[in-house]
């Protein structure tokens, strides 16, 4: 095996995970594709099955399973986080309001990180706090690009439209005005992986007295272009 780490069953196991990277794959195909034994092939197959690295499609063939997607989004996160601080602080600044990037996690989206306006009447969003997926243009983004099972879940509580998130997606940013917090105006926009996934929304919030009522005239160009360079450098980190 030219790539022989010494551990022979990792050794084999990464054969089948290779194997299935062009797509779905029979047990045959499995084994035509790694040179393993038929019985090993699948015996691999189904440990790596268990613990979600292998799952089955609607015909039974073998696909690559969810995991290997969690620790790639987790592993992503790192890189994000180390991009957001430079790339808050100067939303900003351009703004003039206070920034913040959420990611989902589960029922809820947390902050992850944030630069407040430094003076005066502002929205401060703590890193760490959770956050309901029920209102704020953040929640939209989140739930905007989501498969139709998981959206449609998340509108029975939401103070949202199906219509509202269909416009999001159409122009590529979201605002609120007071369906968080009564007073309180944002807009956000899309972080995308290298494969376009949705992986977080970066926000800018405030009083609606600055803000106004359509939040978005305002700020959607300097937010949207805020996501952009975050997407970038994720795309720079592959």
């Amino acid at each position: 095996m030219d790539n022989s780490s010494g551990v022979g069953v990792l050794d084999k196991a990464a054969l089948v995970l290779a194997a299935l990277e062009p797509g779905p794959a029979t047990l045959a195909g499995l084994v035509a594709a790694t040179g393993l034994a038929r019985p090993t092939a699948h015996r691999l197959a189904v440990a790596l099955e268990h613990h979600r690295f292998v799952a089955r499609d609607m015909q039974g063939r073998f696909i690559l399973g969810p995991r290997l997607g969690e620790l790639a989004s987790a592993a992503g996160e790192d890189r994000l986080l180390a991009a957001a601080g430079p790339v808050l602080a100067r939303l900003r600044d351009i703004t003039g309001e206070s920034a913040q990037l959420f990611r989902r996690q589960g029922e809820h989206r947390v902050c992850v990180a944030a630069a407040d306006r430094p003076t005066g009447l502002r929205d401060s969003i703590p890193v760490g706090s959770q956050l309901t997926m029920a209102g704020g243009s953040a929640a939209q983004i989140l739930l905007a690009w989501e498969d139709p099972e998981r959206m449609n879940k998340g509108l029975l509580k939401a103070n949202f439209s199906a219509a509202e998130l269909a416009a999001v997606r159409r122009r590529g940013w979201a605002q609120s005005v007071a369906e968080r917090e009564s007073g309180v105006g944002s807009v956000s926009a899309p972080v995308r992986a290298p494969s376009g996934k949705v992986v977080a929304a970066v926000s800018v919030s405030g009083p609606l007295e600055r803000l106004t009522r359509q939040p978005g005239r305002m700020h959607a160009p300097a937010v949207v272009a805020a996501g952009e360079r975050l997407s970038q450098s994720l795309r720079r980190s592959m």
